[in-house]
């Protein structure tokens, strides 16, 4: 009799935390007794279907095995994004925000039981292997992905740094199915990029996730690039941005804004868990500003765009994006792991659900990838021979201070405008920003 009542107290237990809070949820009320009645009927079908398990299954399974696995049954029956996070996967997702982690590079969803990129992370693995947003994930080292959650296929996909993994992928604009080997590597946690794009001020910056340093990164960047030249107009690249930390989307937003609310989070019964709303601040960049996006931009970049856009204070230009406007919150459970649930929406501050809808570009351009056979640029300008120090003059003439000055900057423009040739979004971009003060003018604002 004492054996069997140790065996069933992680079921009574649970049955414990189960019904206490059903008693007391926010919004739940007093519950007539046929109600609740009902709820204890359901937790006994549990604690019943428990000890079967622990009785009769053909072969011993530990107590801590059943009971996380019946915790990850019922967060991932609920949606895509909700889900139990072992000790490993809980370290992991810690370490991807915050610290060094080795894989290849890419933020990984599910719809229709079947995983798909959502994007990949630039200069990773990933990228420079051809996986694109929207591309299918059939199988990860012969596994089928088919009702996979995404923990477990990124659990599978990490791996030791110089690690090989197997993918079959069956690319959006494809028919068959492709396998593509990729080599695990450190996953870079710089987020931010700039480049001046033309002589007259405008600059590209390129936001390729939200980690717990974008925002000073981006501040930083754009103090340094200030010192250089006066920035005329700004070009905030978003494409194929996963998304990231909540808090970056929100104090990013808030260098563009001077005012005005930039997000809301909505719980259960539309309830307003959370506001945010921008401050002034005298490092507000005001210049005219052109944001690039694609069905690879998501969650915390839909936030950013969604906000920009809901002030007229940013001209969104590309394709529509990725659609997720759920907000998840990570509970630890005392044990090293954690549960990962979502709890709200997001909107816009005019109100707009990002979920499944995204953010439609005020200027709809497809990405046009540069026609085959056409001449393509090299990606990469080495130095010449000029580049070289204490190289021998050509005996034409002396140079003067001027151009020694003209020839620093070759290489820089030689790649910005091999950039540009082959993006069309970036090259529309880069006109709107320029034809943005004019229309402004136009406009009397």
């Amino acid at each position: 009799m004492r054996h069997h009542i140790i065996r069933c107290l992680p079921a009574l237990c649970l049955l414990f935390v189960l019904a206490g809070p059903a008693c007391s949820a926010p919004g739940a009320g007093n519950k007539g007794s046929s109600s609740a009645d009902g709820e204890y009927v359901d937790l006994k079908r549990f604690t019943r279907a428990y000890d079967l398990v622990n009785n009769a299954y053909v072969r011993d399974v530990g107590r801590e095995e059943l009971i996380n696995g019946a915790i990850k049954g019922m967060l991932e029956s609920l949606d895509p994004h909700s889900t139990f996070l072992s000790k490993e996967d809980f370290k992991e997702m810690q370490e991807a925000t915050s610290g060094e982690f080795f894989g290849i590079g890419i933020e990984i969803s599910t719809e229709n039981n079947q995983l798909i990129v959502v994007s990949p992370i630039e200069d990773t693995p990933a990228d420079k292997a051809g996986l694109k947003a929207g591309d299918m994930i059939l199988s990860v080292d012969g596994h089928p992905t088919q009702d996979m959650s995404t923990q477990e296929a990124v659990s599978k996909i990490r791996g030791p740094k110089g690690s090989p993994v197997e993918l079959l992928i069956l690319h959006k604009d494809s028919k068959a199915p492709q396998t593509v080997t990729i080599v695990r590597d450190a996953i870079p946690l710089i987020s931010v990029k700039t480049r001046f794009l033309d002589d007259e001020g405008y600059l590209w910056v390129r936001l390729t996730r939200f980690n717990d340093r974008t925002t000073q990164e981006l501040t930083e960047a754009l103090r340094a690039q200030a010192k250089k030249s006066e920035i005329k107009g700004v070009v905030l690249d978003l494409r194929n941005n996963p998304g990231g930390l909540f808090k970056q989307s929100v104090t990013v937003s808030d260098i563009f804004l001077k005012s005005g609310g930039i997000v809301s989070m909505r719980g259960r019964g539309g309830v307003v868990l959370e506001t945010h709303d921008a401050k002034s601040s005298p490092a507000d960049v005001t210049c005219p500003l052109v944001v690039l996006v694609n069905q690879g931009t998501a969650s915390a970049s839909e936030i950013v765009a969604g906000a920009l856009q809901d002030h007229n204070r940013a001209v969104i230009v590309g394709e529509k994006t990725f659609g997720k406007g759920s907000v998840q919150k990570i509970e630890p459970l005392g044990d090293g792991t954690a549960v990962k649930m979502t709890i709200a929406r997001y909107y816009t501050p005019k109100g707009r659900s990002i979920q499944a809808e995204g953010i439609v570009p005020d200027l709809e351009i497809p990405f046009e990838a540069p026609r085959e056979g056409a001449e393509k640029p090299l990606r990469f300008f080495g130095p010449r021979e000029k580049d070289l120090s204490r190289h021998l003059e050509g005996g034409s003439k002396s140079k003067g201070a001027a151009d020694e000055k003209k020839d620093k900057p070759a290489l820089l423009e030689a790649e910005t405008k091999t950039l540009l040739e082959k993006d069309n979004q970036l090259r529309m971009a880069l006109q709107m920003a320029r034809s943005l003060p004019k229309i402004s003018e136009v406009r009397g604002q």
